[in-house]
């Protein structure tokens, strides 16, 4: 085999492997959470809301603070917890701090058996923050507690 043979040899192995990595991450990503939530997490709309400095990235802090604001959202009665009616029952008017295919995807009764309820049927604030956690980590493929516009915009989940 001659080098530029052996060159695109490598090559190819090279990019299978990566093509087998984004799938296989995407499979995660769609077995933690239903294609409809992934979309409506993963577009620039939503970004653009959760980078509040405007550095073109999202931090650890940004992330969290952003899902803390939403789990205030649901909880609407202030106990800690969220019941399937908070949760995925009642219409809500539009939220200012998130775009609409976001809380659309979010709001179902396939996300709330994702989070899992406690055995009252409810979902704390820490068992949220939790599996959002759980989002995050799975986009910062680099580890580094940050995500840029390419590891968190998406096309298809």
């Amino acid at each position: 085999m001659n080098a530029i043979s052996q060159s695109l040899a490598i090559t190819g192995l090279i990019m299978m492997g990566g093509f087998t990595y984004t799938s296989v991450y995407a499979d995660d990503m769609a077995s933690v959470a239903p294609g409809a939530f992934i979309t409506g997490l993963r577009t620039a709309d939503t970004m653009h809301m959760i980078d509040t400095d405007h550095d073109g990235t999202i931090s650890q802090e940004e992330w969290t603070a952003f899902q803390s604001r939403v789990f205030s959202m649901l909880d609407k009665n202030n106990t800690g917890f969220v019941d399937a009616k908070e949760f995925y029952g009642d219409p809500m008017g539009p939220v200012s701090f998130a775009p609409g295919a976001f809380i659309q995807g979010l709001r179902t009764k396939a996300m709330f058996d994702k989070i899992g309820a406690n055995a009252d049927g409810k979902i704390s604030r820490a068992q949220y923050l939790s599996f959002q956690q759980k989002i995050f980590d799975m986009m910062d493929t680099g580890k580094k507690k940050q995500l840029t516009a390419g590891d968190f915009i998406t096309q298809k989940p």
